[in-house]
């Protein structure tokens, strides 16, 4: 049978520039035309319109060499996420290491036919097809973030001393992990086969995967430079470049220069200071520019409802709230995640608890557990986040989801949609009977080893299915995901407050099930774009997700089993910062409980935050009217309250300078040269993004892996200081010691 190309071609090429307003349109009021490209800008210069249905990818190969970095990146993520240093190799590392196997295994492996079973299929179908490539980088992708329910783990054995058997953990892996993945397939008609849901950094990995895989110089090719030149131009560039701020000159990362006026001027370091607010700091440090806001990739209308966002947080009401004394708090770094007592010194969790459990005459005698204002503040402004995000979805988006959940496929599709109809669809039932089985399990799980009561697991998984497609709308049109981590926190520190472990467990139902639906859902528009057969990709998901959960838990019982001293300071470098914070976490709204931190029991201190939830529900009605009443106030239309509520949720620990920094890049590649260079935007931009991430990381792992791990350091120079210099700003990494300590010095110890 002769190879038969499925093809539909543009008709005409677009040379006119879209307008703005048009491009980062969000409502859903523009007809869907049966045209051959997609309606969305961003989504025409990036996808191909085309597609060859008999294009090999489930074949040996992919399955080879998908579960070879299956197993792989689930290890070494897992290893470097206890230690100090983390470093995870992503999606972009393992794109380039797996393309030239990809193509040795096409050169060497037999051509010959194989039978078993009755089924006919070679080991070598021919050359090494994108698609399998995209579905290696998909089955790797599960694993760039460790399993979030390993740490629960973790805690058990290290911090509550109450081990459970290996089985209990992997169960708990694999419910946590598979459940959000259940969900992806009730998403599919809402997030994914809508043009205008386009998730921006599915664009990024598909730029990067069409130019690893250009062959051909097209007519626009000529007299410039093609894709995968440029590509690894830059990649080569960034890695020479991240050689500075990540191992020769730390402090290029983080200029504060504004702060070497008068270092030794506490309210000017705590301002200007990268562990301050970090005003006018400078990272030369792609790694810190684009940790959150992912400047190349966020729309620049989302970019600028971040910033307003962070300037009212971190420029207005922390200041505010922090040199006015409120709550205490120049008692405290105007910036931290610690948790303290009421005169700046550190909160000893363990002189509150009696066999894990908080004793309320311990905490009563010991004294309550205090923050700094920008902790409390971010808490207050997450609550407004997730109740915004409920309210502008059903505003902004309620009459378009309820018309697909009427008739999902009545409407007219874009390209993409259209050149899917020759894959058979994963049935739903599929999906059904993946959800029903890991919820089952979940509840057997739960309660046979006591993680949590019955009940608290369909709550949990209920807040995750409540929140997963507003979360989700706002993610695919903005780049943007506010988290579920507070509000599960919040309502089962209510409901079961002083158990630690079932704070931490229903946080996990709870956020990871809703983000890992949402990670899959993503990786699905990705196959979407690249026309990977639906089946195909549920089948790699699923295989890879089991893999990896057994590898993350196995590496971290060995770690944890063989290391002395691990988590700990004595344990350097597995000191394991993240599992830390996941502690302190289970501590103020499991042990301790929100009702004595942000409540009304015995005085709490920080209950007037509560008011974010009612705040946040309210702030998108005016400005959703507004737009009904003025449709011709363009800018009215661009104000997202659930993104701009978000700005600041991962502070801390992230920092200020890591926003201001990414921002500036936006406005010069998402607006600047957008507006005014667009034909360099279109070719460039997403690839630009893709193979800056690709330089730094590679650059880490080799310094890693070639020298820290050999206990290889830097000679300490300026730009490379001694911490243990007697001058405290000396020994900074940014020369500005001041900025990540308390206006008022802790108390000398009696």
């Amino acid at each position: 049978m002769e190879k038969e190309e499925y093809t539909i071609e543009k008709e005409e090429y677009i040379t006119e520039r879209v307008d703005d307003d048009k491009a980062d349109h969000l409502d859903a009021d523009y007809d869907l035309e049966e045209e051959d490209d997609s309606p969305i800008e961003e989504v025409r210069v990036t996808i191909s319109n085309t597609d060859d249905p008999n294009m090999p990818c489930n074949t040996f190969r992919m399955w080879f060499l998908g579960l070879l970095f299956t197993a792989a990146v689930s290890f070494v993520n897992q290893f470097f996420y206890l230690r100090q240093t983390q470093i995870s190799i992503g999606y972009s590392v393992v794109a380039l290491v797996s393309l030239p196997l990809g193509h040795l295994m096409a050169r060497i492996l037999p051509t010959g036919d194989f039978h078993i079973f009755g089924t006919s299929f070679s080991l070598n179908p021919g050359p090494f097809s994108i698609k399998e490539h995209i579905l290696i980088g998909t089955m790797t992708a599960v694993n760039t973030s460790t399993a979030y329910a390993v740490d629960i783990v973790i805690l058990q054995k290290l911090y509550y001393d109450s081990e459970q058997p290996f089985i209990a953990g992997l169960l708990l892996v694999f419910t946590t992990q598979v459940t959000g993945f259940a969900l992806a397939g009730a998403l599919r008609k809402f997030l994914i086969r809508p043009a205008h849901m386009i998730w921006p950094s599915t664009l990024v990995t598909a730029s990067l995967f069409r130019s690893l895989h250009t062959t051909t110089e097209l007519q626009e090719d000529v007299g410039r430079m093609n894709r995968m030149q440029y590509f690894m131009l830059v990649s080569f560039g960034s890695f020479l470049w991240y050689w500075f701020p990540g191992f020769i000159a730390p402090t290029i990362g983080v200029i504060s220069w504004i702060c070497w006026i008068a270092p030794n001027n506490v309210v000017l370091a705590q301002l200007t200071g990268s562990n301050g607010l970090g005003i006018g700091t400078i990272a030369l440090d792609w790694a810190a520019a684009s940790y959150y806001v992912q400047p190349l990739v966020t729309p620049w209308f989302a970019q600028v409802n971040i910033l307003i966002g962070f300037i009212l947080v971190v420029y207005v009401m922390v200041p505010w709230a922090y040199y006015t004394n409120l709550w205490n708090s120049k008692n405290f770094p105007i910036l931290s995640a610690d948790l303290f007592r009421e005169d700046g010194t550190e909160y000893n969790k363990s002189l509150i608890l009696t066999n894990n459990v908080l004793a309320d005459e311990k905490y009563l005698a010991y004294g309550p557990v205090r923050m700094d204002s920008f902790f409390a503040l971010t808490y207050g402004v997450g609550f407004a986040g997730l109740t915004a995000t409920v309210v502008h979805v059903i505003l902004y988006n309620g009459t378009e989801m309820l018309a697909r959940w009427r008739s999902a496929r009545a409407e007219n599709e874009d390209i993409h949609s259209r050149l899917m109809r020759v894959y058979p669809e994963v049935p739903d039932w599929w999906y059904m009977f993946l959800f029903v089985a890991s919820l089952g399990l979940s509840f057997v799980t739960c309660v046979v080893w006591d993680y949590m009561p019955w009940w608290a697991v369909f709550l949990a998984v209920g807040l995750a299915v409540f929140f997963v497609l507003p979360v989700g709308i706002v993610q695919a049109v903005t780049n943007q995901q506010p988290g579920l981590n507070i509000v599960t926190e919040y309502v089962i520190g209510y409901l079961l407050p002083g158990h630690a472990i079932a704070n931490v467990t229903f946080k996990t139902y709870g956020y990871i099930v809703n983000i890992q639906a949402l990670a899959f859902t993503a990786d699905l528009k990705l196959g979407h774009y690249m026309k990977i057969p639906p089946r195909i990709m549920f089948m790699a998901q699923i295989v890879s997700t089991l893999i990896s959960g057994v590898i993350n838990l196995s590496t971290a019982t060995w770690l944890v089993n063989t290391r002395p001293n691990i988590c700990t300071p004595q344990g350097y470098p597995f000191t394991c910062r993240s599992t830390n914070t996941f502690y302190s976490a289970s501590i103020i709204w499991g042990a301790i409980g929100p009702a004595r931190v942000f409540g009304n029991l015995e005085g709490a201190l920080y209950s007037p935050v509560q008011w974010g939830f009612l705040v946040g529900a309210i702030l998108p009605i005016p400005f959703w009217y507004a737009t009904k009443m003025f449709p011709h106030v363009m800018w009215l239309k661009y104000v997202h309250w659930p993104v701009l509520l978000a700005a600041t949720s991962n502070m801390p620990p992230a920092l200020p300078y890591f926003y201001t920094n990414g921002l500036v890049l936006g406005f010069i590649f998402a607006f600047l040269l957008r507006r005014y260079r667009y034909d360099w935007w279109a070719r460039y931009n997403y690839l630009t993004s893709a193979a800056l991430d690709t330089g730094v990381a590679i650059c880490g792992l080799i310094i890693f892996f070639a020298i820290q791990s050999w206990e290889g350091k830097m000679p300490y120079w300026y730009l490379n200081p001694n911490p243990n210099l007697a001058d405290p700003n000396a020994a900074a990494l940014d020369h500005c010691a001041l900025g990540g300590l308390a206006y008022n010095p802790i108390p000398a110890p009696v």
